[in-house]
């Protein structure tokens, strides 16, 4: 089984790894940290360089659990909803893991444009957590 968890590196990250630790170890899986950069002007080295220490770190997580896990920057040009759907169909991922906080009093019937688009647009099934 492959897991793709949306990482951005935040304080709901440690949820997300924590139940993908559970699934992974369930179904003998291995999981893809992911975390998606639009790309072009708008990403700056030093951000990069932060994000990329993020995902070893996460990584290091999981290896210390003994889970089997990669990670994977993204910089593709896509918003970050868009590509980890168009990331999860190349990949062959089985299940998604993301985040997802609300905005406001709405917030709980709307989710933002990231998680909105992931769980509309995904093959597999969508996992949030908030």
């Amino acid at each position: 089984m492959r897991i793709l968890v949306g990482y951005k590196g935040t304080n709901v990250g440690r949820d997300l790894m924590d139940i993908a630790v559970k699934h992974a170890k369930a179904f003998d899986g291995e999981i893809l940290i992911v975390t998606s950069m639009v790309g072009g002007d708008k990403t700056e080295k030093l951000k990069i360089i932060e994000v990329e220490e993020n995902l070893e770190q996460a990584k290091t997580y999981f290896d210390d659990l003994g889970v089997k896990s990669e990670t994977h920057l993204l910089i593709r040009g896509l918003e970050a909803g868009e590509d980890i759907v168009k990331f999860a169909e190349e990949k062959r991922v089985d299940e998604i893991i993301i985040g997802v906080r609300s905005r406001s009093k709405v917030g709980k019937l709307i989710f933002g444009s990231t998680a909105q688009m992931v769980i509309l647009e995904a093959h597999c099934p969508v996992l949030t957590v908030k």
